[in-house]
């Protein structure tokens, strides 16, 4: 049967009306699935590209948890490959999976060398040592200038990264010096030992990748060989290609104009259910690129360990909170966490953050932001905020850190320092309440720590004033000239004889005078520069009672100095070098000095007491000891503080300053009362049995030339008798 004309019209008309729509709806779908797939490449190469470039910052973080360090200088210098295997070598192989390492020292000679591929480490670095020079070079360049470009809280050395081919496969290349933690060791500059570390980019490292980031089929190439596969070259600084990482690409629209070709054909009565599929799939496939996005944008705002945002996140929500209400700033520093991270390990430091993280969280209300900036520090966002609620919540955050945390078992006891400063109107910069807050937790920190203090304007200046006395404090120890050491000395209760001196440290600066040592010791302490200023006063001390033969000497110890692992062998090296009696010398301690680690405390005292020095426990009776902790430290001697001794006359202290030259007696210590102003209170404690006296009544502190004059003439009439 034929169709008629008219009808025959109309039916091509509908087959090229229909086969018009058809091929404007094909047209559309391709060209909307190319722009999907083009999103999805740039997606997949941008995470390809901050992987890559992430893998060479972790590999540098990687190196700073051994190569700033004070015991890695030493046993660099010191050659001990064992420790350096252990600490610097494969121990890199095994927690962080870097596929070599090496040491070279100054010379760019071969110190130490690891690697997983060669059992010959001068084979290994014969391999490598030609591919690094020119970064070597270029970090010890940077080295000798001084240059700090690239640190951070987080990076905290200089380095050089590069991608190189070694054997053939290309690898991240990262070099960095090894360099103290503490500022105590110096090398010259430029000539630090380097360590060199290298991860390889093959085989391995494709696979890994794939399998975490779900690339498909993701490998290793030399060259881009299949048009239908996606590239990404591992590239030198000087964008030389080393080879490529290749995938086949998630391609989104052309998998969803695959699986509609199908509807198409049917014809039109399926195009309106695979139009709706299409929407529904072209969704999905957007959700997912969105989710992709979201993720970077969560590393790229967050801190990874604890989850919360990061310093830049914080930073831009205080500007955004302070374009239009006030709020409140709080800073917060963990007391005592470096000592767990340093006694417990890393690990466990890690695990403590995300604890401690939780619990800000949980003690903030909803409104808050609690941010990590780096390390233990921590930072709280309260907006539109009364200064009582502010101090309220402070002091919640406190109690919440100050509650015990468990780690495997283990119970941990950390603090909680806060930093409080407030937006006041007409001063909305973001920059000016993060420094204010930060100079209140300065301020929190260097008066007794776990508390809080509100920003006053008197900080700003108190600080400027403690910057510019501790650039002095350098500047004066570096002179050797500012930093003097009086005398006072110290008589036998029973003769009134002069039997020894305690070194007290002056400072005469130049413009401001004499200034107290309750003063510049907190200064030396917080900048840590007390080992240097300690040492100083040891030595001035120990050449000065060199004129003095049978006169003692005592010096006193920070609470600093006593904890640190080194004390004990800087006081030996001193008296070796002055060919000083180590039975001549006392040291004198406070009761805060064995708290917080009695461990390092006792290992010092115990090391020296072995010596023949003796030690004296200060200001007995004022803080928290008793004599049961004297039961578990061994010291000579007690001082008795200058407050008992002032308090004369009064029933319940004449009591206890009985009970503590009885009790110090028994237990075969001796007694000094220091503080001694008036006959009465001397003549008291010759009474009650005191061993030595000391006070302003006997003689002040004085210069060593007075002390040289007493001697003399002590001498003179022993030799009249």
């Amino acid at each position: 049967m034929s169709l008629k004309p008219n009808l025959l019209i109309k039916v091509l008309a509908s087959i090229a009306s229909f086969g018009i729509i058809v091929g404007a709806i094909y047209a559309t779908m391709t060209w909307a699935a190319g722009q999907a797939d083009e999103t999805a490449i740039q997606r997949q190469d941008s995470l390809v590209r901050l992987v890559v470039s992430k893998m060479q910052e972790r590999i540098a973080h990687d190196q700073e948890s051994a190569t700033v360090w004070d015991d890695a200088v030493r046993k660099v210098r010191e050659g001990d490959r064992e420790w350096i295997d252990a600490n610097l070598g494969s121990w890199m192989h095994t927690y962080f999976g870097h596929d070599a390492a090496f040491v070279i020292g100054p010379a760019n000679d071969l110190i130490y060398g690891y690697s997983d591929v060669d059992t010959d480490p001068e084979k290994a670095y014969s391999t490598v040592s030609l591919k690094v020079r020119e970064l070597i070079e270029d970090l010890r360049e940077r080295l000798a200038t001084g240059d700090t470009s690239g640190l951070s809280r987080t990076m905290l050395s200089i380095g050089e990264t590069d991608i190189v081919s070694i054997n053939g496969s290309p690898a991240i290349v990262s070099i960095k010096p090894i360099v103290s933690d503490s500022g105590e060791i110096q090398d010259v500059a430029g000539k630090q030992p380097l360590h060199i570390a290298l991860r390889y980019l093959d085989a391995d490292f494709a696979q890994s990748l794939g399998a975490d980031y779900l690339f498909a089929e993701m490998q290793f190439a030399w060259a881009r060989e299949d048009v239908e596969r996606r590239y990404f070259p591992l590239a030198a600084r000087d964008r030389t290609a080393m080879g490529y990482l290749s995938w086949k690409p998630f391609l989104p629209g052309t998998a969803v104009l695959q699986a509609t070709k199908p509807a198409m054909i049917l014809g039109t009565v399926l195009v309106a259910g695979a139009l709706a599929g299409l929407v529904v799939l072209l969704q999905g496939r957007a959700d997912r690129l969105r989710k992709s996005q979201g993720e970077l944008y969560y590393l790229a705002h967050h801190d990874p360990l604890s989850g919360l945002p990061n310093r830049a996140a914080f930073k831009a929500e205080v500007e955004k909170t302070l374009a239009t209400s006030e709020a409140a700033v709080l800073f917060l520093d963990l007391d005592r966490f470096k000592q767990i991270n340093d006694t417990l390990g890393h690990p466990v430091g890690d695990r403590l953050i995300v604890d401690v993280a939780a619990r800000l969280k949980s003690a903030v209300s909803a409104g808050a932001m609690v941010a990590r900036i780096g390390g233990d520090e921590f930072t709280v966002l309260v907006p539109a905020s009364k200064s009582v609620d502010v101090e309220q919540l402070a002091e919640q955050l406190i109690a919440a850190i100050r509650q015990p945390f468990e780690i495997d078992g283990q119970p941990i006891l950390i603090g909680l320092s806060i930093g409080i400063a407030f937006s006041s109107p007409g001063n909305s910069e973001a920059r000016d309440i993060l420094r204010r807050a930060d100079i209140a937790l300065y301020s929190a920190k260097s008066t007794g720590r776990n508390r809080y203090v509100i920003f006053g304007a008197h900080m700003e200046e108190m600080a400027k004033t403690r910057r510019d006395l501790e650039q002095d404090l350098r500047a004066a120890l570096d002179s050797r000239t500012q930093i003097e050491v009086h005398y006072q000395p110290v008589y036998a209760a029973e003769n009134s004889h002069l039997i020894g001196v305690e070194a007290l440290a002056r400072w005469r600066h130049p413009i401001k005078g004499l200034i107290q040592p309750d003063v510049f010791i907190s200064i030396a302490e917080d900048a840590g520069l007390i080992d240097r200023l300690g040492e100083q006063i040891l030595q001035t001390a120990l050449a000065d009672a060199k004129k003095w033969p049978s006169l003692s000497v005592a010096v006193n110890a920070s609470a600093v100095e006593l904890r640190s692992d080194t004390y004990a062998l800087r006081v030996a090296a001193a008296l070796e070098r002055a060919n000083f009696d180590p039975s001549r010398l006392e040291i004198e301690i406070t009761e805060s000095a064995v708290l917080g680690n009695e461990d390092a405390c006792r290992r010092n005292i115990n090391s020296l007491r072995q010596l023949g020095v003796g030690f004296a426990l200060d200001d007995f009776g004022t803080g928290f000891s008793s004599f049961g902790r004297l039961q578990q430290l061994d010291v000579d001697r007690i001082k008795i503080d200058r407050c008992f001794v002032a308090a004369y006359g009064t029933e319940n202290n004449n009591g206890i300053v009985q009970a503590m030259i009885s009790l110090a007696h028994a237990k075969g210590l001796k007694i000094t009362a220091e503080g001694i102003e008036t006959n009465e209170q001397k003549a008291w404690l010759c009474a009650l049995g005191c061993d030595d006296l000391q006070g302003y009544l006997l003689c002040k502190p004085v210069l060593p030339e007075m002390i040289s004059d007493m001697y003399n003439r002590l001498r003179a009439v022993n030799s009249q008798k």
